[in-house]
């Protein structure tokens, strides 16, 4: 790769973090959603230690923090978010025990046994939920719990238009029962599984972007790489619309045996 097109993948994450960061959610979810799959976990306590990896802003963990009383670190691996995460910390007057670091999913600082439960929505995919499931392991106590939302297939064969972008995309992508199967080879018995409703990607996710599209484009444009951007949600959208029977997002909640 020439060191024009690392420039111009980095810019692009920048652009990313901008276009994402007025919106209360980086991804499909709800609060309804964030409490009900908490409503699977239980024996958290205020010495409970929680970690919300790729936290983005934060919105879900505001809502696990009203619903819990033990102590969340947000991880997140882009510095803009972690500020604005930090900043609905205040609003929210959740400073006493909810704090968020920059870091990377792949190199977590946590030690060995120190957490009761992981959460993480819609974020697994930048390690891989095989390998986010595997690694993150070792962090949990036993008998703690790990909570991740992820792209999963409804069916086992689908039109190849939406097959092709999300193998594209996503390469880990697969279906529930494959999904669940890799959280119990991990190392954890599979508590509960279900699918976020429709309006968790219409009202709360993709809604919200057609506003924030129209003010994006007009500052920047010309810029190409900002249009390019803005082009793929769009058809992303289109897809989901039109394919949704299809897949979508999944809650997995496994207890580390």
């Amino acid at each position: 790769m020439s060191d024009e097109n690392r420039t111009i993948h980095e810019f692009d994450f920048e652009l990313i973090c901008e276009y994402y960061s007025g919106m209360e959610r980086q991804g499909p979810g709800s609060p309804e959603v964030t409490i009900k799959a908490l409503s699977f976990t239980d024996n958290l306590t205020a010495d409970s230690r929680i970690a919300d990896i790729g936290c983005g802003t934060g919105g879900q963990t505001m809502v696990l923090a009203r619903h819990t009383s033990g102590r969340i670190t947000g991880v997140d691996l882009f510095p803009s978010f972690i500020d604005l995460f930090n900043l609905n910390v205040k609003k929210s007057e959740l400073q006493d025990r909810v704090n968020g670091i920059v870091g990377s999913m792949e190199n977590l600082p946590f030690q060995n046994e120190e957490l009761d439960m992981i959460w993480s929505e819609g974020a697994i995919y930048n390690i891989g939920f095989r390998r986010g499931l595997n690694e993150w392991h070792k962090f949990l106590k036993t008998g703690g719990y790990i909570a991740v939302s992820e792209a999963s297939w409804f069916t086992d064969e689908r039109p190849v238009e939406i097959d092709k972008f999300w193998r594209d995309a996503y390469p880990e992508i697969d279906t529930v029962s494959n999904k669940v199967a890799q959280m119990q080879n991990a190392g954890y018995i599979p508590i509960a599984t279900f699918i976020l409703p429709e309006n968790c990607w219409t009202e709360h996710f993709y809604t919200p972007q057609v506003s924030a599209q129209k003010s994006f484009l007009k500052k920047y444009k010309g810029n190409k790489t900002a249009e390019e951007l803005i082009a793929n949600q769009r058809h992303e959208a289109e897809l989901y619309y039109k394919y949704k029977e299809y897949y979508g997002y999944v809650f997995y909640i496994g207890k580390k045996i």
